[in-house]
């Protein structure tokens, strides 16, 4: 009986948004920085060595311009034509309503810490998206897609790459959030799951802002 595949799960490499301390969330298109694209060199080097050139892999990344970048280099490793990538806005970053765009240093001034000191997670904006909705949107992406035949790569973003990491290796609901989170890992980082069960492929050199 054939069975779905490993699914390879990336963080895109470092952004000038990154790079300048500002939150990105949801926004369209914040380009790669040469730090960025050194990560994602080594993420696509990793990869060949392990599948092989043109390996039989589906390239799936959020619809925002710095996965979609993300995935272009690493495509490129593969000797993969990135024209037969998808595009999903359910994979993309956490909304940060009005926040998005903004300084870390300003929004904190005006609002009180935004970063989980504990946990390292984002908190919510207040016309943003909760953990429950990302939780939501990247389980309805796998249920759509992750049953079907064959491996996967796929380009996400910080905070929704641990919620979905999280779902996948069924863990426990983290307090105060309501949803599963799994560890936070930095820019540049794959890991591969495979029934349930992370295993880390590249740990990145990158920051950790969203």
């Amino acid at each position: 009986m054939n069975r779905p595949g490993r699914l390879y799960i990336a963080r895109h490499g470092e952004t000038v948004f990154n790079a300048a301390a500002r939150l990105q969330g949801d926004h369209v298109h914040t380009p790669l920085t040469r730090a960025g694209f050194e990560q994602v060199d080594q993420m696509g080097a990793v990869l060949r060595h392990r599948l092989g050139p043109k390996p039989d892999l589906a390239l799936w990344s959020s619809s925002a311009g710095r996965a979609s970048q993300t995935l272009a280099l690493i495509a490129e490793h593969l000797e993969l034509d990135w024209h037969d990538a998808r595009h999903d806005d359910r994979l993309v970053e956490i909304g940060m309503g009005c926040w998005g765009g903004r300084y870390y240093a300003d929004v904190a001034e005006e609002y009180g810490p935004i970063v989980d000191l504990e946990t390292r997670l984002l908190k919510p904006a207040p016309d943003g998206e909760s953990y429950a909705e990302i939780a939501d949107r990247v389980s309805a992406w796998h249920g759509e897609h992750g049953s079907t035949v064959g491996d996967k790569l796929v380009i996400m973003h910080g905070i929704s790459s641990r919620v979905f990491r999280g779902v996948l290796r069924g863990l426990d609901p983290l307090p105060g959030y309501g949803v599963p989170v799994a560890p936070g890992l930095p820019q540049g980082s794959v890991v591969m799951i495979e029934d349930g069960v992370e295993t880390l492929i590249v740990e990145g050199d990158g920051g950790e802002r969203a």
